[in-house]
């Protein structure tokens, strides 16, 4: 088994438990079934990935990351190296949206979904005009 492979598995594995699934074959594979457009895995192509034998095709990829609210490079090559901030509008956030934003970021997915709902709603609620 190839070091890449092998890391791909372990971050999928990390992804579906940070979703709340089981970072099991059969979990892997009626989730995916379900939302992937194309031709079904197999629930041995489930099981390759888990265990490090294989790393999914690119479109594959896009799928599991959405389903795990992880990036895609993320999920196929890990975090990337820390860089200095280089755009100025992140400058200008202030440490206690910082502080909210990192916390959005370390919830599971599903509640970072309805967070940006209630987001969305709210943003919508300043547009309408005074009455």
């Amino acid at each position: 088994m190839s070091d890449e492979r092998f890391e791909f598995s372990r971050r999928l594995g990390q992804a579906m438990s940070a979703a709340g699934y089981e970072p099991r074959p059969a979990v892997l594979f009626r989730l995916f079934n379900a939302r992937y457009t194309g031709r079904s895995v197999s629930f041995q192509s489930a099981s390759r990935w888990l265990s490090g034998r294989s790393i999914p095709e690119q479109d594959k990829l896009q799928v599991l990351a959405e389903l795990f609210g992880v990036a895609p490079q993320t999920l196929r090559f890990g975090e990337p190296a820390r860089v200095a901030e280089a755009r100025g509008e992140w400058n200008a956030v202030g440490a206690r949206e910082r502080a909210v934003i990192d916390t959005f970021l370390a919830l599971p997915p599903r509640q970072r979904e309805l967070v940006g709902e209630l987001v969305k709603a709210l943003a919508q609620n300043g547009k309408r005009p005074a009455r």
